[in-house]
């Protein structure tokens, strides 16, 4: 198996080592001090779960690696759309593109049965851009339950959580799939094939669609969210509007609001990506968590008050940072 991952930051690189160290041909694809300490030592990865250091690969120029049979995509979903020319030299005519995103995916309607199959969400998949970049045949799902940060350059703290769940859009269970979730096993990572992935996704997205913009707005960690009784409630808000949503479009998550908030307090003082985003004034990923559940809710009707008042604000903080960048 020969995989490529395109955007080895904390997660992408934290996977590329598990991968290499089950013996899998992986290349990653990174830029800049981080890509120069991985040639140099390797990715040094510091986990609970015991440290270890993989040798893979590494360069910022795709054509150097050629045709893979699965890309792993680490890159922020509002980079996906200017991503085809990095990926297109790494396809071969089954190449599959596994992109590990939060929030509403560009492929989630894509063969999905119902009333809406096929519709395209414009804040995520903007006039297709990212379907043009991102071939929806080649889409495979990829929902990542655990806490990396890139501690230095090619060093990754692993603080939690080890399962990325992968699937296809339209539920079917492949060799595609079956054959990257082995080789992951065998590297370490928890990797099960869900055939309701969207289920996972707003699983996921309940906690991302409101601690991410909210510790971007207050500067605060999962933990001081949740210990604060205001920024608590606007959370429990948040998650009753994303689940109505969620129902509207065919999907239960099948969880408690409670469970998820919990689920979201044992992170402790974690910085979620959004507030590491706001620090080092980059631009947000706003659209596929915020945005979008606000386009599904005008498209089922859903009354959405609370998610569409802290888009504004998080827009209007996103607006300041691009116009900085």
């Amino acid at each position: 198996m020969k995989v490529a991952v395109l955007g080895a930051g904390a997660i992408g690189a934290y996977v590329g080592a598990a991968l290499h160290r089950a013996g899998v041909e992986v290349h990653l694809i990174a830029r800049g001090a981080h890509l120069e300490a991985i040639r140099r030592a390797g990715v040094r990865v510091l986990s609970p779960r015991g440290d270890f250091t993989a040798h893979p690969h590494a360069t910022d120029d795709p054509t150097e690696v050629g045709p893979v049979d699965h890309v792993f995509l680490g890159l922020k979903a509002n980079s996906y759309a200017a991503a085809g020319p990095m990926i297109r030299p790494l396809l071969h005519e089954t190449t599959s593109i596994i992109a590990a995103q939060n929030g509403i995916p560009w492929w989630y309607f894509h063969g999905l049965k119902g009333p809406y199959e096929g519709y395209r969400i414009e804040s995520v998949d903007p006039e297709g851009s990212v379907t043009a970049s991102l071939p929806l045949h080649r889409a495979v799902g990829c929902v990542v339950y655990a806490a990396t940060e890139i501690e230095e350059p090619g060093v990754i703290r692993h603080l939690e959580g080890t399962r990325f769940s992968i699937g296809e859009p339209r539920g079917e269970l492949t060799e595609r799939c079956a054959s990257f979730s082995e080789a992951a096993v065998a590297g370490g990572l928890k990797c099960p094939v869900e055939t309701d992935l969207r289920r996972d996704i707003w699983i996921k997205l309940m906690g991302n669609i409101a601690f991410n913009p909210i510790s971007a707005l207050a500067r605060a960690t999962m933990a001081g969210i949740c210990r604060h009784d205001g920024a608590r409630g606007l959370v429990v808000a948040m998650m009753e509007e994303t689940v109505e949503v969620a129902r509207r479009v065919g999907c239960d998550p099948g969880i408690s609001i409670e469970r998820r908030i919990r689920g979201a307090e044992r992170a402790g003082e974690h910085k979620t990506s959004t507030l590491q985003d706001v620090e080092k004034g980059k631009p947000l990923e706003l659209d596929v968590l915020l945005a979008a559940v606000v386009e599904l809710a005008d498209l089922t009707g859903a009354d959405v008050p609370t998610l569409r008042a802290i888009h504004a604000v998080s827009d209007l903080l996103n607006e300041s940072l691009v116009r900085a960048s």
